[in-house]
């Protein structure tokens, strides 16, 4: 059946409504309904009362009621609405596969989504050890880069340190939310503008603070191919992946899926830490990725006289990069220093990327500082191979 739109609209006020549910988004995917085919059907009485008929992909959608309270209000404030009414069914297997179909474009069939010919730019934020702060870190820069308009992803590759989820509000009281399963595909959740997955949406009912992964490498390697290839996250400006601490399985697996992405490398001052954030960059390099930068973290503790104490020392990170750079592989940049802050943990503990919750926080500061930098530094498509046809 050819779906229903705007042009078969009846009168001037089934027109309005159509174009009120136009401006209504599916929160996953970030696409109006109108556009993927969920609304089934309009219509509108003499009076004004009018009655949509809005189809879900599948029962039980976890994005069922902020759809539908979106449309409801989106109904009820089109011009000459007196009334509004939603009838919400779900998709046939043949209206699902044409939303499958409208969401991947003449892409469905291809594989991996992050392909050498994306134009997607893929930073890994990597470290040598654990403990350094670079899964708060990931998650706030990914928040940062999308309040400044980037479209992004945040895959939660610390398979078994998994983290993402609390930090980004998608975790509270033991529950985590889910992915949607669309038969093959597989949607994301979006917390603060940024689509997330992570290996902790997918161990059922379990709370995750009570669960433990233990997994070899090879189903290791299954994961991040899975997050690469079945979680669809649509056209994305920039994707981050918080990769695990150390030189292991799963930061070989990214080399060799995601060979032309980007490693940020996050250390303490700490010369100890200092020197395992070198080899963790080392081994990126081997698979042929590029180094892009330096975050120094924990950098000391602003006291109210302005002095900093320096906890775990000084000059870690700006010896990393001077460490890192070399004639063969460019100069490496420090990109910024991120002081301790409370207030910064606190927010990340309570599910807020503290970029967002506290603007003016000295180390939401120098995270915002850090996006930045990453989105002067361009996407670095010297030399790609572009999907773009000159006909």
């Amino acid at each position: 059946m050819p779906m229903a739109d705007r042009s078969t609209a009846k009168s001037p006020v089934e027109s309005a409504v159509w174009a009120a549910l136009g401006r209504v988004k599916d929160p996953e995917i970030l696409r109006p309904v109108t556009e993927l085919g969920m609304i089934d059907g309009i219509e509108v009485d003499e009076a004004g009362a009018a009655a949509v008929r809005l189809k879900l992909t599948i029962a039980g959608c976890p994005a069922a009621r902020r759809i539908e309270a979106d449309a409801l209000a989106a109904i009820e404030g089109a011009p000459g609405v007196t009334a509004a009414t939603i009838e919400v069914g779900v998709m046939t297997p043949e209206e699902r596969q044409a939303f499958i179909e409208r969401v991947r474009g003449d892409r469905a069939l291809r594989a991996p989504q992050f392909g050498e010919d994306s134009l997607t730019r893929v930073i890994a934020v990597t470290s040598g050890k654990g403990g350094v702060g670079k899964s708060s870190l990931t998650a706030n820069l990914a928040a940062a880069l999308a309040a400044q308009g980037r479209t992004v992803g945040l895959i939660d590759a610390d398979v078994f340190g998994f983290s993402i989820p609390a930090l980004m509000g998608l975790s509270r009281d033991g529950r985590v939310e889910q992915p949607t399963r669309v038969d093959d595909m597989i949607l994301p959740p979006v917390a603060h503008g940024v689509k997330v997955i992570s290996i902790g949406m997918f161990l059922g009912d379990a709370d995750p603070r009570e669960t433990a992964v233990s997994w070899r490498g090879p189903m290791l390697h299954r994961t991040i191919e899975q997050f690469l290839g079945d979680v669809w996250f649509g056209d994305l400006d920039v994707l981050l992946l918080d990769l695990p601490p150390g030189t292991g399985d799963v930061a070989i697996s990214v080399g060799q899926l995601l060979p032309q992405a980007e490693v940020l490398v996050v250390t303490t001052p700490q010369p100890a830490a200092a020197d395992v954030a070198v080899r963790s960059a080392l081994v990126a390099r081997q698979t042929g990725q590029r180094v892009i930068g330096v975050v120094e973290n924990m950098a000391g503790l602003p006291q109210p006289d302005g002095t900093v104490l320096e906890l775990f020392g000084s000059g870690g990170g700006a010896a990393v990069a001077e460490r890192l750079s070399a004639p063969e592989h460019g100069k490496v940049p420090l990109l910024g220093s991120v002081p301790l802050s409370p207030s910064f943990r606190a927010a990340g503990d309570a599910g807020t990327p503290a970029v967002l919750e506290l603007p003016d926080d000295a180390a939401a500061r120098a995270i915002t500082g850090i996006a930045a930098a990453l989105t002067r530094q361009g996407r670095g498509l010297a030399g790609r191979p572009l999907p773009l046809d000159p006909r």
